[in-house]
């Protein structure tokens, strides 16, 4: 393992925090508030990546397998402790709320502690979404860049440079592929901050709503989120681009090229949009039978569910008032999340649909046991090690939401808010159910809930394996 590379990347990547804090810095002048937490917070972030940059400089520059996870695991951390700054130095939050609200800002989760936002510094707004703009990218890249290389959970089909979901080589080489996709991401967002400002937002709130909305992350200016705007123009705009980011952004940039027809013919594209589709109708029934007219009732539904399979986490309306029936839809999504290579989190619609394949095969085989079938994808067979990490990464999904329900009913919760407050975090959306419903927040929960929390949001986003194997003894053996 080379730890000073490992030490040096994450240096760069606390610079990068402290530079990314001269936006919301702005904004604070700009409104004529106190910009003291944002300077400080900026000097301590850069300070420390100042230090490791100096004290770690490698001798070698070859990143093995263990130095991803290393890099990716403690970064993330990293990254958000040194986040939290502004919230403390403001006196807004304690360290474990500040740390809960970074983390959620950092995973694209939306899970908040905040509330009367209405009467938030504007800076700290700022700050909140655009913590999720950039941790949406950055999981995009770390979904393309590291993922394949270290073999988590069938990722390994996903590679910009070879056969899979993404079959055509978009560039040889990673930092032209992240050059792109970083111009299809910030095309998009400009798009959607024009659209809104067209539609009736302020400035400062397009901006914010555009930031969380590609992130998939969900964080609003207003306590009822985009339900406060009262606006079907807004819903549907958000819409749109909550399907956008849900979408795997390969895609995006085949689309730019003019090659339609090959992001049609994408397997896991089709299955996401038909899992949209059937959800929303399925929703929409009920929404019908309570009285809502039809308009209304395709909207809300439309918009809960790209909301809750992206990841996204907005809020046009209370779901909690709705049926079961759409409870279970909606928790269902939350665990299936959107597809790879996009910002939602979720066990991705990849893996879902590599498991139903698998599936298949296997009955075919028991009724037909001398047949010879193989899983396919993009018209090439599905290896048994690809195959092999899905159902890891399934079971390793299942046994940490487990676990973590478990410690949350101890804790008291009866069991809707214990199993939805672990899933939505988990699988990066925000609200839950019961007790952290559409237009509840997490703050009343115990210290020791929110860190329980905290690690399924790092959890999820990480795909799991990436935090578990920091806490493995022989990961850290020679």
């Amino acid at each position: 393992m080379n730890v000073r590379l490992d030490l040096y990347v994450i240096g760069w990547l606390l610079m990068l925090v402290g530079g990314f804090q001269v936006l919301p810095l702005l904004a604070a002048f700009l409104y004529g508030e106190v910009p003291g937490p944002f300077l400080v917070s900026l000097a301590c972030a850069i300070a420390a990546g100042f230090g490791l940059l100096t004290a770690t400089r490698p001798r070698d520059w070859r990143m093995r397998p263990r130095d991803g996870f290393l890099v990716v695991g403690v970064g993330w951390v990293a990254v958000s402790a040194f986040g939290a700054l502004p919230y403390v130095l403001g006196g807004t939050l304690g360290v474990v709320d500040a740390w809960f609200e970074s983390v959620s800002g950092f995973t694209t989760t939306g899970s908040t502690v905040m509330a009367g936002l209405e009467s938030q510094p504007r800076g700290l707004l700022l700050w909140r979404s655009f913590t999720q703009w950039v941790g949406g990218m950055g999981i995009i890249l770390f979904t393309i860049a590291i993922l394949p290389l270290l073999g988590i959970g069938g990722m390994q089909l996903f590679k910009a440079e070879g056969p899979g979901p993404v079959t055509d080589k978009i560039r040889p080489r990673l930092a032209d592929t992240a050059r792109r996709l970083w111009f299809v991401y910030v095309g998009l967002t400009c798009a959607e901050i024009t659209a809104l400002v067209l539609a009736g937002m302020t400035p400062f709130d397009a901006v914010c709503h555009a930031f969380t909305t590609l992130a998939t992350g969900g964080f609003s200016t207003r306590d009822l989120s985009i339900g406060a705007y009262e606006s079907r123009l807004i819903e549907w705009i958000v819409i749109f681009f909550m399907l956008c980011g849900g979408i795997n952004f390969v895609l995006h940039y085949r689309l730019l090229g003019g090659r339609w027809r090959g992001v049609w013919r994408d397997a896991e594209l089709r299955y996401f949009l038909r899992v949209v589709a059937v959800a929303t109708a399925l929703v929409t029934i009920e929404l019908l039978r309570r009285s809502h007219s039809v308009e209304a009732a395709i909207r809300l539904a439309a918009f809960q569910v790209v909301s809750c399979v992206t990841s996204t986490g907005f809020v046009s309306a209370d779901f909690e008032r709705w049926s079961p029936l759409a409870h279970f839809v909606l928790l269902l999504l939350m665990v299936l999340g959107g597809m790879s290579g996009s910002t939602s989190g979720g066990m991705k619609s990849l893996r879902a649909l590599l498991g139903i394949r698998a599936l298949g095969v296997s009955f075919e085989r028991l009724l037909h046991p001398h047949v010879v079938r193989s899983v396919k994808y993009g018209g090439e067979s599905v290896g048994e090690d690809v195959l092999a990490g899905v159902w890891a990464f399934f079971t390793a999904y299942l046994a940490l939401a487990m676990a973590a329900s478990a410690a949350l009913t101890a804790a008291g919760y009866d069991i809707v808010t214990a199993v939805s407050a672990v899933f939505t975090t988990m699988g990066n959306v925000g609200p839950g159910l019961g007790e952290v419903g559409a237009y509840d927040n997490f703050a009343a929960l115990p210290t020791v809930v929110k860190l329980v929390l905290t690690f399924c949001m790092l959890a999820g986003r990480l795909e799991i394996f990436t935090l578990l194997v920091l806490v493995v003894p022989r990961f850290w053996r020679r």
